[in-house]
């Protein structure tokens, strides 16, 4: 196992990547959570320590009932440098519980300790890892999604358009092609069946304002091409996964034009999806349920759960 680490390590030193600083940001742990599992429990690849922070992993909140249950896999926001895990994580995994869909939080590697590409290998591993154990868990492997939220909607958008067994375009798939490794979960699909992608970062570009790099996923100082690798926006093919988009016009923070941009690459490509943007409300409204001052945006759960059940995400399928 540790052979395989050093070959992926090595393997994703082979691309263009930013380099990292050795300071780690910790994260709340959500309480509830049934179980956590580690994403590799005998070690990371690339991983500076072995701290909490130096080890990615999924917060289980299993469906009940027999099954098999669609899964989603839940990507908490907070700009690459820390995590939302409450509020972008836990709130939504009890809901998606309530559908009877099985919810798994990710906790992905941060920068400045960790930058690119490295939380975009953890994201791939939990959607491979969560596939992985469809049979065991009582999941439909035709039915694992991902939901990401600001920092975690790009990673999100980052595994809908990436290829899902490796491209020379998108690095972080190259390594799971490329790296020969006696781990099973390595070779599953890391292309999320569905992505759910709230006021996401999408579109790393100079055409939208204040969307040119991302720097705590890159560093301060990113190339050209570096930008252009981490673009979802660039990376949409037939192939991207169907998405249902939310955002909010004045976001201040992640401009609404990465949604509409990244709904109009979709379209363009064939590719199934939905867009709401909302005139009101700020950066960060989470579901839209503890919005006082907004409450026009409460009905996001309702849109969001009819477009589940017309994809048929919500029943059972054997």
């Amino acid at each position: 196992m540790k052979f395989a680490a050093l070959l992926i390590a090595l393997s994703v030193l082979a691309y263009p990547q930013a380099k990292r600083s050795p300071s780690a940001v910790g994260t709340a742990i959500p309480g509830d959570a049934k179980e956590t599992i580690l994403l590799w429990p005998n070690g990371a690849p690339e991983a500076i320590g072995d701290t909490f922070d130096d080890q990615p992993k999924l917060w289980c909140y299993p469906a009940s009932g027999p099954g098999p249950h669609t899964a989603v896999v839940v990507i908490p926001g907070g700009g690459y440098n820390h995590l939302v895990t409450e509020q972008e994580g836990a709130l939504e995994a009890r809901w998606l519980n309530t559908l009877g869909i099985s919810a798994y939080i990710l906790q992905y590697r941060l920068g400045p300790r960790y930058l690119y590409p490295i939380p975009q290998i953890d994201g791939q591993r939990a959607v491979r890892y969560v596939r992985e154990h469809a049979k065991d868990w009582l999941l439909n492997p035709e039915a694992i999604g991902v939901w990401g939220f600001s920092a975690g909607g790009h990673l999100a958008g980052f595994l809908a358009t990436a290829s899902p067994h490796g491209s020379p375009e998108l690095p972080v798939g190259a390594v799971a092609k490329n790296t020969p490794t006696n781990d099973a979960i390595d070779k599953v699909s890391a292309r999320p069946n569905f992505a759910i992608l709230s006021y996401a970062r999408l579109a790393v570009t100079r055409e939208i304002p204040n969307s040119w790099s991302i720097p705590a996923l890159t560093g301060s100082d990113p190339s050209d091409e570096l930008n252009r690798v981490i673009s979802p926006f660039d990376h949409v093919s037939k192939d991207t996964s169907p998405s249902f988009i939310y955002a909010t016009e004045f976001d201040e923070k992640v401009n609404s034009m990465n949604a509409t941009a990244f709904f109009n690459a979709l379209r363009r490509a064939n590719v199934l999806a939905e867009l709401h943007i909302f005139e009101r409300g700020p950066h960060g409204t989470h579901m839209g349920t503890d919005q006082a001052n907004y409450p026009e945006l409460e009905v996001f759960p309702l849109l969001l759960k009819n477009w589940l059940r017309v994809h048929d995400f919500l029943a059972a399928r054997p």
